[in-house]
């Protein structure tokens, strides 16, 4: 009898953990739900709960550990094809079930793109991958232009997260054609794989998850999750205090005190897998010569941007590179430094005759993002440049009148190509919107990094990018910032070393809820 009370009890437990509802208030609510046409900060945030890929990763730790996900089981052909064994008894949100023709389609509406978002999003990370092709019905081929040394890692992509085929086709114009305005009507009625459907979605306001009962893997623990656009840090503060909220983003170092002073809240932050930084255009008249650029880059004091800004507990970094890069991390390359004295010599050897330079800034997307450009100018201004904060909800970086602006970079997938590559590659974003440039030795170089097998080659081709990104700068890491979350002690939760910045992950084991 002890022992099937004991067995009751704990179903009943179980039970009442799967009935859980949480409200989330976040800073930014994304306008849009596609993982294919999204790299943004906001849009990170909600994939993973609604959307499978092909390989997954153990999200609990920094090694990287691949874990089948959609295949169950995947190997390299030949040198130039993957073939993956698809899990069967897979279901989308909308009932249809997941076959090889969804993940040929959702692949390829990628590799080759024709939807413009999905272009530039395929341009920037994919450019390697050719197509995929059906085998049967539960396989499926990847093909790509060159030996490609870093095949699961790509394959996991959020871009590449698995959608229904029929859904999509029929959501507009000829359900027999993908069309441009299948993809836009996807991104607000978005269907996918994963332990929660999206039940309602309003752009830029609010996103609900439910519970899908015929998920693949573990049952999700939440009923419903409810993640709330609360764009100002004090709301978000009221809105936990009151009970409005359980779990809350975006919470400044400044404010940390103030949370955990209170018996019913807690805090949980890193310092993420993403850096603040500070674009120069290399290309605007004003600051063509890179003396000028190193000047601005050599005045801004980011030791003491952390202690003012992040209490110390931001990661300043001596060059482009995480620890989560593993055996890419080279934080023994030195490109990046505070040097106010050797500033004042660059801008006397470039003639800068103190013209003004605008630093553009959003007023609140970047958290502390406008302290830190108005003190950037106060740092430049200790060197003799004449810098100006503009603040504006534009974004500017593709204005040819561009000159300075904050910005985020953050680690999409763990290798310095999936950080800096994806901004700084040769035909990348930055060289695509007019402000960086690169020449026949830069692309050689990169082909050298992106492409070599041996992870020491890699290393000494990335150094030497490094090299003329220190030469010729359009770019300075100010930090990873210490992001934070604020939540009630009932709830268990918090980032995971292993995920892209910013994800909320409500999965099995990922959320729990201490008894009342």
């Amino acid at each position: 009898m002890k022992k099937l009370l004991l067995t009751t009890a704990l179903a009943l437990t179980a039970t009442a953990g799967l009935a859980q509802e949480i409200v989330v208030g976040a800073a930014n609510v994304s306008s849009y739900l596609d993982p294919g046409r999204d790299h943004s900060n906001v849009g990170s945030q909600f994939y993973y709960n609604t959307f499978d890929t092909l390989i997954d990763r153990d999200h609990d730790t920094l090694e990287t550990v691949w874990v089948p996900a959609l295949a169950t089981e995947w190997k390299l052909v030949d040198p130039k094809t993957m073939e993956l064994k698809l899990r069967e008894g897979v279901k989308f949100h909308n009932g249809d079930d997941m076959t090889a023709d969804d993940v040929v389609f959702s692949l390829n509406r990628m590799y080759q793109a024709t939807f413009p978002p999905y272009k530039v999003r395929s341009k920037d990370r994919l450019s390697n991958f050719t197509g995929a092709e059906k085998v049967d019905d539960y396989t499926v081929r990847i093909h790509v232009e060159k030996e490609e040394p870093l095949w699961e890692t790509l394959v996991s992509l959020q871009q590449v997260m698995i959608i229904p085929e029929d859904y999509t086709k029929a959501l507009s114009g000829d359900p027999d054609v993908a069309e441009d305005g299948d993809f836009e009507a996807f991104s607000l009625a978005p269907v996918g794989t994963g332990p929660y459907s999206v039940a309602e979605f309003v752009p830029g306001e609010r996103v609900v998850y439910e519970r899908f009962d015929d998920f693949w893997g573990e049952k999700a623990p939440l009923e419903r999750a409810i993640v709330r656009r609360m764009p100002e840090t004090a709301s978000r503060i009221t809105a936990l205090k009151t009970g409005e909220a359980d779990i809350v983003t975006n919470i400044a170092p400044d404010q940390l005190a103030l949370v955990n002073s209170d018996p019913k809240l807690k805090t949980e932050g890193s310092a993420t897998a993403l850096f603040h930084v500070m674009i120069m255009n290399v290309n605007h008249p004003k600051l063509t010569d890179p003396r000028i650029r190193q000047a601005m880059s050599l005045a801004v004091d980011r030791d003491t941007l952390n202690e003012a800004l992040w209490l110390g507990k931001a990661i300043v970094p001596s060059t482009h590179t995480m620890a989560e890069m593993g055996a890419l991390h080279q934080p023994d390359l030195v490109t990046f430094e505070y040097d106010p004295e050797r500033a004042k010599e660059l801008l006397k050897e470039a003639g800068y005759d103190g013209f003004e330079i605008t630093f553009d800034t959003d007023p609140v997307y970047y958290t502390n993002g406008l302290l830190a450009a108005q003190a950037i100018v106060e740092m430049w201004s200790e060197v003799g440049i004449n810098g100006r904060v503009n603040v504006t909800t534009t974004w500017s970086g593709g204005s040819p009148n561009l000159m300075v602006r904050n910005w985020s970079n953050p680690m999409y997938f763990a290798d310095p190509f999936g950080s800096f590559g994806v901004m700084w590659a040769p035909n990348g974003p930055s060289e695509g919107e007019g402000r960086f440039n690169t020449d026949a030795d830069y692309a050689a170089i990169w082909e050298r990094f992106r492409f070599s097998k041996d992870v020491e080659a890699r290393k000494t081709a990335y150094a030497e990018l490094m090299d003329r990104i220190k030469q010729d700068p359009p770019v300075l890491p100010l930090y990873r910032p210490y992001e934070s979350w604020a939540m009630s002690k009932s709830v268990n939760w918090a980032p995971k070393p292993g995920h892209i910045p910013y994800v909320l992950d409500f999965r099995a084991g990922s959320i729990s809820f201490n008894e009342s």
